[in-house]
């Protein structure tokens, strides 16, 4: 389900989660409830009647009025450095949605699940993970989260809860990584999202989240090595 038109949304908690992301909290009267892994549209009005819109990934799930979100900022951006560095609660805006149903996780698909995220791309599959934890499928999840350092890792702490419980949680560090890191410091390589992913004969369901070229790499290096590009679903964004 969703909405048609543009909702009022006002903003009811702002924190950080990296000291270049944040994490709001929007109160939306009329919002349907959303599935893990959707998105809507933001817009924004300023004062002189111009507008701008974004789409961002939710953080949450499920039925209710209250939506996260998580946003990093594009320092060249119209509208997240508005979200990461202005809003402050009770601030309103308009959002749209939820938006998509192919980059959605259902809890009644039998299959493993594999997560891949590159930086922010971690927003839709968080709600993913979230959802899993809160539900009572039996079906394992694997995540493998690219970041450039520990620092600039969104919800960090969360994960590491999650991978204590119903997670099984691989960090890939392209920048730095903490002090006598076992694993090699660089981008992915199709070996290293073969060793870290499940096996193609496991039969997972994928889900990859990131920057467009990391999406394309890490969606190339799953089908070379044997996924059904069927079961490999992709979100992107940047150019």
């Amino acid at each position: 389900m969703r909405t048609t038109g543009w909702l009022a949304a006002r903003i009811a908690a702002v924190r950080p989660t990296t000291s270049h992301a944040r994490v709001l909290t929007l109160d939306v009267p009329g919002w349907p409830g959303n599935d893990p892994g959707q998105h809507l549209d933001i817009r924004l009005t300023a004062e002189d009647g111009y507008q701008a819109e974004r789409s961002y990934s939710i953080a949450s799930s499920g039925p209710g009025e209250r939506v996260e979100l998580a946003v990093d900022t594009v320092p060249d951006g119209e509208v997240s450095p508005y979200l990461v560095d202005v809003a402050e609660v009770g601030d309103v805006l308009e959002v749209k949605g939820p938006l998509g149903a192919y980059f959605v996780w259902h809890e009644s698909d039998p299959d493993p699940v594999q997560l891949v995220a590159g930086g922010s791309g971690i927003v839709p599959l968080l709600a993913m993970a979230r959802a899993h934890d809160r539900s009572e499928s039996p079906v394992p999840f694997r995540l493998l989260y690219s970041v450039r350092s520990p620092d600039d890792a969104l919800y960090r702490d969360e994960i590491l809860d999650l991978a204590g419980r119903s997670l099984d949680l691989t960090w890939a560090y392209t920048r730095a990584a903490p002090e006598g890191w076992p694993e090699p410091v660089g981008r992915l390589t199709p070996d290293r999202v073969a060793a870290a992913t499940w096996p193609p004969a496991r039969h997972p369901l994928t889900f990859i989240c990131g920057p467009t070229r990391f999406v394309e790499a890490a969606a190339d290096a799953m089908v070379a090595t044997g996924h059904d590009p069927a079961r490999v679903r992709t979100e992107r964004f940047g150019g």
